[in-house]
């Protein structure tokens, strides 16, 4: 059936979020991620970072993270295994699960760097289990057009990243004049957009350098760009569980939050063991 006028979703919140040294935070649990989840963070990064800043070894458990940088490679580790280093434009998709630690630093290819993070929430079963780590080169990130598909699926291409849930987390670019129209799959209930880049009508309202989050329920979503403009989308299933958080994790019960924070402590003990903490 073809959606009409009726069935354009409207947007319920709006925000620029909150500054925090070169981080800008767009969404936490604590805030706006009870309506968008299972995305219940996302940092953004726009400015000056000196070569090599970042994150050293920290834990997280009951999330999954995907990292995603339009101009600096990311050097990554975890305690999973994993070293290496995400080109520009590549993915680090890392799945805490049960307790884990990981270290990440920048390096800027250019003097204004562009990147995000994301946290998803996970499912009873999966917060408990083990963790993952995926690292997505830039050519094997899809595209369809003028989309990357950064998570999920659009069009005819699949993200290679296996996620807990019906999950689709897109980059859009448009050109001045130009319009998108997305409409998301069967029981996509939550959507959001943020206009990082540029300056477009979505869902009738002006935004630049705003997140908005769409109303609950199926329908489309319309951008319209008054000038090139960069948006990341994000529309998925809604994660029916509580939000229990920890210093580190979020998990959907309390007994799944004190398994995690104790598998974070033990991870760190082997980490002091090893001198690496």
């Amino acid at each position: 059936m073809t959606q009409t006028a009726q069935t354009t979703r409207r947007i319920t919140h709006r925000t620029r979020g909150s500054q925090h040294g070169f981080i800008r935070r767009m969404v936490s649990p604590g805030d706006l991620g009870e309506s968008m989840k299972p995305f219940i963070f996302l940092d953004f990064v726009h400015g000056h970072v000196e070569p090599g800043a970042g994150f050293g070894w920290h834990p997280h458990s009951g999330i999954a993270t995907l990292t995603y940088s339009l101009n600096a490679d990311a050097a990554y580790e975890d305690t999973a295994g994993q070293k290496g280093r995400v080109e520009a434009t590549g993915l680090e998709w890392m799945r805490a699960g049960g307790g884990t630690w990981h270290q990440g630093f920048i390096h800027p290819r250019e003097e204004t760097v562009t990147s995000f993070q994301l946290w998803v929430a996970l499912p009873p079963g999966v917060e408990d289990g083990p963790p993952e780590g995926v690292y997505v080169p830039p050519g094997q990130v899809p595209q369809v057009g003028n989309v990357r598909v950064l998570l999920g699926e659009y069009g005819a291409q699949r993200n290679p990243i296996t996620t807990p849930s019906s999950i689709n987390y897109l980059d859009v670019a448009l050109g001045a004049g130009e319009t998108w129209t997305y409409s998301p799959p069967a029981g996509h209930d939550v959507a959001w957009a943020f206009v990082y880049r540029g300056r477009a009508r979505v869902a009738g309202e002006s935004i630049t350098g705003e997140l908005v989050v769409f109303e609950d329920g199926p329908g489309d979503v319309t951008l319209e760009a008054a000038e090139a403009s960069r948006v990341l989308f994000g529309s998925a299933a809604k994660h029916a569980h509580r939000l229990v958080l920890g210093t580190y994790s979020v998990h959907t019960n309390r007994e799944s939050l004190a398994r995690g924070e104790a598998r974070i402590r033990e991870v760190r003990d082997e980490l002091r063991r090893a001198g690496r903490v």
